[in-house]
């Protein structure tokens, strides 16, 4: 017997969440319903649970494109799908997704049958662009909009939703794990300033896609925000603590591990890591704080 999913009613927002608040691989299920239309955004695992509302919905709203965000989209062929501009080829194909991804062409080979299989992934090439400030009438005052916060992906968007007040803020999940930014089109600089954009949106309510859920009170938001870019300083502090102590070369502090546990591997997680620590470098390097020396960084 299948079991029930738990949805929370936000005005016109229903947020239908994923296994354990949606903690990857699986996510939350967002959809707003208007008098005219209604929307999804992003189709987590979760979505392959749910028939009748999801299966009517006229448009998908990605906040941003990765596996676990489109993991539904193949039950919905009929819906309109939308991704930021900056985003949109990675769900146009699988040649898009794999430049997204950046990772070796060993790993994306494996990495292309992983999410065939466990995401049900299908390029969606009627994807529409969509730039920074669109908006969407779902009708009867409903109404969406996207804010262009990258970092996660070079496309990430945070979707505003009137009335409420409600914000999507997707992969700012708000989690101990930290902000993620492994992929050829992440960028560190980036989510340092969205993380600091994310606080001034006009939001009483915030929807992460996994872990925290839901969080309806500000300073909580607040704290929760704190602690998960406090990752990033503490991250970074491990890499010159180590370089202190014993001058490496890149795969060295890759194989040490400061963004992924030792204990855990999955295909990509080596090529995350030094894509993730590479910016740690470069930043450190502008700032003094670390050198190159042939082949070994030292701080």
């Amino acid at each position: 017997m299948a079991t029930e999913i738990p949805v929370l009613k936000l005005g016109p927002v229903s947020v239908h969440f994923g296994e354990k608040s949606g903690k990857y691989p699986d996510g939350n299920q967002v959809l707003v319903r208007g008098a005219d239309t209604l929307a999804a955004f992003d189709t987590p695992l979760v979505a392959n649970r749910l028939d009748g509302e999801l299966l009517a919905a006229d448009l998908v709203v990605l906040g941003h494109m990765h596996e676990d965000h489109a993991a539904g989209l193949h039950r919905l062929g009929r819906a309109r799908v939308y991704a930021h501009e900056a985003d949109v080829d990675a769900a146009r194909s699988w040649d898009g997704l794999a430049k997204h991804y950046g990772y070796r062409p060993e790993v994306l080979e494996r990495m292309r049958a992983k999410i065939e299989r466990d995401f049900h992934y299908v390029p969606r090439p009627d994807a529409i662009a969509y730039p920074d400030g669109a908006s969407w009438d779902l009708g009867g005052g409903v109404s969406v909009r996207a804010v262009h916060m990258p970092g996660h992906t070079s496309g990430h968007c945070v979707l505003l939703v009137e009335p409420g007040a409600i914000a999507f803020i997707g992969d700012i999940d708000l989690s101990s794990f930290g902000p993620y930014y492994g992929d050829a089109t992440s960028s560190l600089a980036e989510f340092r300033r969205t993380l600091e954009a994310v606080k001034d949106l006009p939001a009483r309510t915030w929807i992460t896609s996994h872990h925290k859920g839901v969080v309806t009170d500000r300073e909580t938001f607040l704290a929760l925000l704190a602690a998960f870019g406090a990752r990033l300083d503490a991250r970074e502090q491990a890499i010159v603590a180590c370089l202190r102590e014993s001058p490496s070369t890149l795969e060295e502090l890759v194989a040490h591990r400061f963004v992924y546990p030792r204990h855990a591997d999955d295909l990509y997680y080596a090529d995350a890591e030094r894509r993730c620590i590479e910016q740690h470098l470069e930043e450190l390097a502008r700032a003094g704080r670390v050198i190159e020396e042939g082949a070994r960084w030292r701080a």
